[in-house]
């Protein structure tokens, strides 16, 4: 888990890396799609179809971070945290797309093999190593959430995989064996498999509101019952609003006491989530008395009447 990033200064530079990124990697597409059909080589055509989801990846995390910036409003509570989670996922799932459709196009040319150009795919290669390296580089200095992170990714993957396109011209050149750019295709189809897998799994974890990554509610819940004066915690929520903010909410049993007193207690809790799991929204209901866990966990009528319950909430 993260701290908030959301600065404006850092905004505007991941603004810029992602502008300049989507023009070089829109120009690079063009040039792999026109040569891999000229070099008859499926792993060109491949990267030619990774790159192009890495431009729409770039594009969507663009949009992202337009949306994330955007202040919460009366019907958008939490604001668009979520429009950079939402992106990652679609740029996840179309990857997994491609590495599909990848691997069953390298297992028919293992059947048929197709003559290959192995020069002409070391040197268009050689280009995009050098391009994808340079975007994956800037995209590293300014990766702080899911959404760029899987950009990251992409980028970094795409560098990798060009490189073996350059290695096995180099083998198809030297040993005439054509089954190497197939071979070479499902390499590259793994890797970008692989790669999105992880992405997939957090962005549906935090769509669904399960725990944050890395948190257990159950080391939380001990946790909030070492500070002094909480007797009883339960009904205890944990999730995240996006890939670096967490929220929290929970009902905390303490000792019938003036809300004066009360306040010491909801202000250590509120560090110790803050300090210890990096939770900076949370809803804390104070009660002096165990409720049931039926109907929401409420507190009889009669007692809610006497005004014997504290509710805390920190932003």
């Amino acid at each position: 888990m993260h701290v908030h990033v959301t600065s404006a200064a850092n905004r505007k530079r991941t603004q810029m890396v992602l502008r300049i990124s989507l023009v070089a990697t829109l120009g690079y597409v063009a040039l792999t799609f026109v040569f891999g059909l000229r070099a008859h080589s499926l792993a060109l055509l491949s990267e030619a179809g990774h790159n192009l989801s890495d431009f729409l990846a770039l594009l969507l995390s663009f949009a992202a971070v337009y949306f994330q910036s955007r202040a919460a409003d009366e019907k958008k509570t939490y604001g668009y945290q979520r429009a950079g989670v939402l992106a990652a996922f679609i740029n996840a799932s179309t990857l997994i797309a491609i590495a599909l459709w990848v691997a069953v196009e390298a297992v028919h040319r293992l059947a048929q093999p197709v003559a290959v150009q192995p020069q002409l795919m070391m040197m268009v290669a050689a280009v995009g190593v050098v391009m994808n390296g340079v975007i994956a580089a800037l995209l590293w200095r300014v990766a702080q959430d899911v959404n760029i992170k899987s950009t990251f990714i992409h980028m970094a993957g795409d560098t990798l995989s060009t490189l073996a396109v350059i290695v096995g011209g180099y083998f198809i050149r030297l040993t005439g064996q054509e089954w190497i750019d197939p071979v070479l295709s499902l390499v590259i189809a793994a890797l970008i498999f692989w790669s999105s897998i992880g992405i997939v799994r957090e962005t549906i974890n935090i769509l669904l509101e399960g725990a944050p990554r890395g948190a257990s509610i159950k080391t939380i819940r001990e946790r909030m019952k070492t500070v002094n004066g909480v007797l009883d915690v339960h009904d205890l929520h944990a999730w995240s609003l996006g890939s670096n903010s967490h929220a929290l909410s929970c009902h905390v049993t303490i000792a019938d006491i003036p809300p004066s007193e009360s306040a010491v207690i909801l202000y250590e809790l509120n560090h110790l989530l803050r300090d210890e799991f990096y939770i900076s929204h949370t809803t804390i209901q104070f009660e002096h008395r165990i409720c049931g866990e039926q109907d929401g966990c409420a507190m009889p009528l009669e007692e809610m009447m006497t005004g014997h319950s504290h509710h805390g909430h920190v932003h």
